[in-house]
């Protein structure tokens, strides 16, 4: 368990440390994520950035977890 928080704690930093970079890619702007521009109402539902970043957990934990 110590080493899951060191883990999430160094992710964390280095993701706070390389923003700058990140915002450039633009990650959350990917084919199959839904907007919605209307007049009064901006949705958003990045639903490929969840699959992905779901994917990229789960093979965090695989590799932390043996």
């Amino acid at each position: 368990m110590r080493n899951i928080l060191i883990a999430t704690g160094a992710l964390i930093l280095a993701a706070g440390l390389l923003w700058p970079w990140l915002v450039k890619l633009h990650p959350g702007r990917l084919p199959g994520d839904i907007v919605i521009n209307r007049p009064h109402l901006k949705v958003y539902i990045p639903i490929t950035t969840m699959i992905i970043i779901s994917v990229l957990i789960s093979i965090l934990l695989r590799i932390f977890r043996k």
